[in-house]
């Protein structure tokens, strides 16, 4: 099985800068969102030199078990494992589009975002979850973070909270009718003749967390910048030969270290965390 430790031995000995031009050579990608996707699921499978479409299906098919698509998250399940959402950017300090989905500290199979597929791919609950953020300009990767969701976003109360109350004040508006709807609200019958009506949807945004973490890590002119934070108890979770054979990497713009972290649910409490950091 893979995991996020495998994804990073494999990065820091193959970096991959020019992504773009290496996926749309090989007929995989028309855009730099495609191909941080498809850079991002081979780094997990090993397959960054796998050219031939067929041979690299089969492989994505051994390691995931469910790959979605740009309206529901997670973008990437591993077999057994992580959810992971991928998310493009163009600037170091742009905030991160999240769309109708909230922030998560962990995907959840009753979560009323996600597809049947996804909650069918495994006999699953709740999975950790990765956001994996990268920063490309003019078709080459710059920065890119992997940060698990329990040390970015709070718990799904913070934000069913303020969702859920947006939605009960629209219930408390006289003479308006209302639809059932996945999004905040659905208003139907505006107008005399009953033709119109207005979908009220949510639009989350997060900090990138080239600014969130900007505390423990900084940024420099290295032509790329990887960035992977977890909580240390999720490092010590990976299997042992996965954490000796990321340790043991002789690189010497490569580090592991252990840092400290606000917690998304009370900053005032710090939680011990690991930061791997590679720069090329």
């Amino acid at each position: 099985m893979t995991n996020l430790l495998i994804a990073l031995s494999n990065l820091v000995q193959n970096p991959l800068v020019d992504i773009v031009d290496h996926y749309r050579s090989s007929n995989r990608a028309n855009n730099m969102g495609e191909a941080l996707e498809f850079y991002i699921k081979d780094l997990f499978c090993g397959s960054t030199g796998v050219s031939d479409v067929e041979k690299k299906n089969r492989i994505y098919s051994k390691h995931f078990s469910y790959l979605g698509n740009q309206n529901n998250p997670p973008d990437i399940i591993i077999k057994g494992g992580d959810a992971i959402e991928v998310k493009k950017i163009e600037s170091l300090r742009s905030g991160i589009a999240l769309n109708s989905s909230y922030p998560k500290d962990k995907l959840y199979s009753s979560s009323p975002m996600i597809t049947q597929a996804c909650r069918d791919c495994e006999d699953w609950r709740e999975k950790d979850l990765v956001y994996t953020i990268g920063v490309v300009k003019k078709n080459k990767l710059r920065t890119l973070w992997f940060v698990y969701g329990d040390c970015y976003a709070a718990g799904k109360e913070t934000y069913e909270r303020i969702r859920d109350k947006i939605s009960s004040g629209l219930d408390e508006l006289e003479g308006i009718e209302l639809s059932e709807t996945k999004e905040l609200g659905r208003v139907n019958g505006i107008d005399p003749l009953g033709i119109t009506y207005l979908r009220i949807r949510g639009m989350w945004h997060i900090d990138n967390p080239t600014k969130v973490y900007e505390y423990i890590t900084d940024t420099n002119n290295k032509k790329l910048i990887v960035n992977a934070l977890m909580l240390k108890n999720k490092y010590a979770s990976f299997p042992a030969k996965d954490r000796e054979d990321l340790e043991k990497l002789e690189c010497a713009n490569f580090s592991i270290n252990d840092v400290r972290i606000k917690s998304p649910n009370n900053p005032a409490r710090l939680l011990e965390a690991k930061l791997i950091k590679f720069t090329k």
